[in-house]
């Protein structure tokens, strides 16, 4: 018989709840904390100028392409025994990043933060669907307290790796996970639903394999391209290379009794809609966030602790937002409306964006249009990361949770390395002129907001609606006893 219902339960939630928000907050986190540091880690480690932005992709990476198996070992073993194994891979492979010598110790250590995020994330997402599911109200309402903690972990990162390279080490943006690892790990047993595996079957490595080798070179060929010039058959080489390997990943998915992702989960209502808009919502906002810190840093002169200070009324309005308002505004129109309507405020605060100046400041030519940026994503995120999550069987809590993780990281690398190469194409990568830095910085905005747009009306035409109540389209999971 389920206690999840028990008034001692029922407190027990929430407090698992701030876990689990604590989770994705690191989470996103750790993909940001290292901007302000990579200077400082390129003179001790011996990094190239194009090798530097590795630091970055060797985590998103391996997180993004490693999230469907996190999912899957998390059905077949059980949520809460894969986050526990999550934070400690997350707490070696900080210590390996902090403690690196060279270039590939440090990649080395950034991969296994990579997959030891990559067990988190979905791992907590389903135990949040096993805390809230039965309860359509509740769950808004710890969705809304989850995603909350994805953009402000995303800038408090920033925020955080300019304070503590400025006052302390490099190093410690590295070392930092540690003490936060050893809470979760106490928290997890008294706080976290041990539930029942779902699923039973083997794991499938070679699609773990083939997913993330794929991404890795299609990014890399993007990403290489800056370098080496469009004209070069190296970047095509490997994004061909890239997109072969992920042919094969789908291929085999299809074929296998016990895939990595079975492919039919997408015929779930707006599952895969939902999927598309959290892909295009991660393609558009790190790019925006990476080069708005970039602006004030290269162009109006902001030093790291400043900057990252800069960012902060964009956190705390997403904050505020996500918790207040993104819950009755779903209640009131269901989650499509809040998803285009958001998209497009999105674009229209990055097209505002676009027209920043040389010789601007930060209240006329940043201020304004980063919080609108940030109203939109108010409105997209929590009802397109409520519908992927929701619209699954609860058997499939995990994949599901998966999926919708790899959507958000996969769009971020792919989006932040095509957005890149066009900034380089007008001018961004000319340190020390500000004119062809904003040029290049506003291209990389209207980019952005292109992406946003296009995301706004793939909605518009795919999300399914129903007649009558403007309620989430999706099937609520029941609750896994605890």
């Amino acid at each position: 018989m389920s206690t999840a219902n028990t008034p001692q339960r029922s407190n027990a939630r929430w407090w698992a709840l701030a876990l689990i928000a604590l989770a994705q907050f690191i989470v996103i986190m750790d993909s940001s904390i290292i901007g302000v540091a990579l200077p400082h880690m390129q003179a001790d480690l011996g990094f190239t100028q194009s090798g530097l932005s590795w630091v970055f992709n060797a985590y998103v990476i391996a997180l993004g392409g490693m999230l469907l198996l996190g999912g899957r070992l998390s059905d077949l073993f059980g949520p809460r025994r894969i986050f526990t194994t999550g934070w400690v891979v997350l707490a070696i492979g900080s210590l390996v990043a902090g403690f690196a010598t060279d270039v590939g110790v440090e990649l080395t250590g950034r991969v296994l933060q990579g997959v030891g995020s990559a067990l988190i994330a979905p791992a907590a997402l389903t135990m949040l669907m096993m805390l809230f599911g039965s309860n359509p109200k509740e769950l808004t309402k710890a969705m809304a307290f989850y995603g909350a903690a994805a953009p402000a972990g995303g800038t408090a990162g920033v925020f955080l790796g300019g304070v503590i390279t400025e006052f302390i080490s490099w190093q410690w943006v590295f070392f930092i996970n540690i003490p936060v690892a050893v809470i979760a790990l106490i928290a997890t047993g008294p706080l976290m639903p041990g539930g029942k595996p779902g699923a039973h079957g083997s794991v499938d490595v070679f699609g773990a394999l083939t997913v993330t080798l794929g991404l890795a070179a299609v990014v890399f060929g993007i990403v290489r391209a800056e370098v080496a010039g469009w004209s070069s058959s190296e970047p095509w080489i490997a994004i061909g290379i890239g997109v072969v390997l992920l042919v094969i990943f789908f291929v085999s998915q299809k074929v296998k009794a016990e895939p990595l992702m079975r492919l039919s989960i997408f015929r779930s209502p707006n599952l895969a809609s939902a999927n598309v808009a959290q892909l295009l919502l991660g393609a558009a906002w790190i790019p925006m966030w990476f080069f708005l810190n970039l602006y004030l840093q290269q162009v109006l002169g902001f030093t790291a602790f400043p900057a990252g200070a800069a960012l902060l009324p964009m956190t705390i309005l997403i904050m505020i937002g996500i918790i207040a308002l993104a819950p009755r505004i779903i209640a009131a129109l269901g989650p499509k409306v809040p998803i285009v309507l958001g998209l497009l405020v999105f674009a229209v605060g990055l097209g505002w964006m676009s027209f920043i100046r040389p010789d601007g400041n930060y209240w006329v030519d940043a201020f304004g249009p980063s919080l609108l940026v940030a109203f939109g994503q108010v409105l997209a995120f929590i009802p397109s990361l409520e519908t992927a999550i929701s619209a699954a069987p609860a058997e499939e809590g995990g994949l599901a949770s998966g999926i919708v993780n790899t959507s958000y990281q996969v769009g971020s690398a792919l989006g932040l390395a095509v957005v890149t190469a066009v900034a380089a194409s007008y001018g961004a990568g000319r340190l020390g002129n500000p004119e062809a830095l904003t040029n290049g910085f506003s291209a990389a905005f209207i980019g952005a907001g292109v992406i946003a747009l296009v995301g706004a009306v793939l909605t518009l035409i795919t999300f399914r609606t129903r007649s009558g109540a403007p309620e989430p389209d999706s099937t609520e999971p029941s609750p896994v006893a605890g």
